[in-house]
């Protein structure tokens, strides 16, 4: 059976969840929990992302994000893909870490439904049995962003928490912060008293189990969507050139910016050898900052073999010193 094609669009909702192959973990230790968190906050910087909770739970993972461009499909590739290279490379591992697709539910951002997404991946770690309910708090799981709703100062720049907040009805301040952690403190001591933790809120099951968690309406518009998607078996229907819209006027700004620091011009750049350390800088950049495609830094920046492009890339963010690192610090700047 083919798989059923992402519905994506400017400004679109998601819960995110993916687990290890065979359930096995995807989180060995605190610094796999760190790598995965620096590695989306790398793909948000590329996709525009705004990540609005998460959760790391050992052997899968939650996100509830927002995608202001329509490109979740190539984030998330680059994501998911980027960290199990990663992880196992420090693990001395091969293959699929993920099992399977991710999950992707689409989130009507009015009404309550927001709220009980943000809620119910707050709340992973006390239905999970990860702290002690009768005397821990939900803050003490340090890898959420539920500790970073209350620390302000630790927050990362892609982690936005007033669309969580505005939906409780409280501010981003002091006052606002407390209140916010007494409700949450509130529905942890429901689960504590529940026989059945999985069930306090009956509109999880909907979350875990649906495509679409929203009204009516929001429900049906989607279901345009995806028949839109499937009209003529063209994903391009729906989503079309402004899938990559973000990522090829990013890429296009990135390559004049370091041209420009590098003192080169359009022109020029076709002269160069296509191994020359500038090209290779130029790359760096437009590689690092954003999901476009090695087909398309090797045709801008005259690169010849496509094959190649990521291995200078790995120069370029290698490089201790010597003129690699000098190029990489002159385009940074």
């Amino acid at each position: 059976m083919g798989r059923s094609p992402r519905i994506e669009y400017e400004g679109a909702v998601y819960h995110l969840m993916s687990r290890g192959n065979r359930q096995e973990p995807i989180f060995l230790d605190h610094y796999d929990n760190r790598l995965f968190l620096d590695t989306l906050g790398e793909a948000c910087g590329r996709t525009g992302w705004r990540v609005h909770a998460f959760v790391l739970m050992g052997n899968h993972y939650h996100l509830l994000i927002e995608t202001p461009e329509a490109n979740l499909v190539d984030g998330m590739h680059w994501l998911q893909g980027t960290y199990t290279k990663r992880f196992n490379i420090r693990h001395n591992q091969r293959g699929h870490l993920f099992q399977g697709r991710y999950k992707a539910l689409l989130i009507d951002p009015e009404g309550d439904y927001f709220q009980t997404v943000s809620s119910y991946i707050h709340l992973n770690p006390a239905r999970a049995g990860f702290f002690d309910l009768a005397s821990g708090k939900l803050a003490d799981y340090a890898w959420s962003s539920y500790p970073l709703y209350l620390r302000p100062s630790k927050r990362p720049e892609w982690l936005s928490v007033d669309r969580t907040l505005g939906a409780c009805h409280v501010p981003d301040n002091h006052s606002g912060r407390a209140e916010y952690r007494q409700y949450m403190q509130k529905r942890v001591l429901e689960i504590s008293c529940s026989e059945k933790p999985r069930e306090v809120d009956e509109r999880w099951a909907k979350i875990r189990r649906g495509w679409c968690f929203g009204a009516d309406e929001f429900r049906h518009q989607m279901i345009e969507a995806l028949d839109g998607v499937m009209e003529g078996k063209r994903r391009d229907s729906f989503v079309g050139v402004e899938s990559k819209r973000h990522d090829m006027l990013e890429a296009g700004r990135l390559l004049e910016r370091g041209l420009t620091r590098l003192n080169l011009s359009s022109a020029e750049l076709e002269t160069l050898k296509k191994s020359d350390p500038r090209k290779k800088a130029v790359a760096w950049s437009v590689r690092k900052n954003t999901s476009v495609k090695n087909e398309w830094i090797s045709q801008q920046v005259h690169m010849g073999c496509v094959s190649k492009i990521s291995r200078y890339v790995r120069e370029v963010e290698n490089a201790k010193e010597g003129i690699l690192y000098d190029l990489r610090e002159r385009i940074k700047r």
